[in-house]
């Protein structure tokens, strides 16, 4: 069983339906599934996918966010005390914007075997706590 962190990206494609992208995340996760890994990301993903819905008055929208990011399915990794330490030493790295800063210490806070983004320039990061980072399109467990 391995603990794979999403990205904020790959819960709007699968909720959203974006293009090709949500047939790569439904994949994915069926294979997560049938591994038995567990699925994490953090609370700045749940706020960042319910700002459109919000906008836009979809509730049905927030709901379904608000129940395929719950226990048991995802694992929610607040950004706490000891992520804000990680973040502060991950932002000393200034190629790396705030939010995907703030996950990357989320991640590495819940010591994360994978982080699938949809960001291929985060591929290259090195970041202690994470095992491995990748792309979606390279996300095959």
């Amino acid at each position: 069983m391995s603990r794979v962190f999403w990205d904020t990206n790959l819960f709007i494609y699968l909720i959203e339906g974006v293009d090709e992208r949500a047939g790569q995340v439904a994949s994915l996760a069926e294979r997560m599934k049938e591994r038995g890994d567990q699925l994490y990301t953090s609370t700045i993903t749940l706020g960042e996918v319910l700002v459109k819905p919000l906008e836009q008055g979809r509730q049905d929208l927030v709901e379904r966010y608000e129940a395929t990011l719950s226990p048991p399915a995802v694992v929610l990794i607040p950004f706490d005390r000891a992520c804000a330490r990680i973040y502060a030493r991950l932002r000393t790295d200034r190629t790396i914007g705030a939010a995907d800063t703030a996950q990357l210490a989320c991640a590495a806070q819940a010591n994360c075997d994978l982080f699938v983004t949809n960001d291929e320039r985060l591929s290259r990061k090195l970041i202690p706590g994470v095992q491995f980072i990748v792309p979606l399109g390279r996300a095959f467990l």
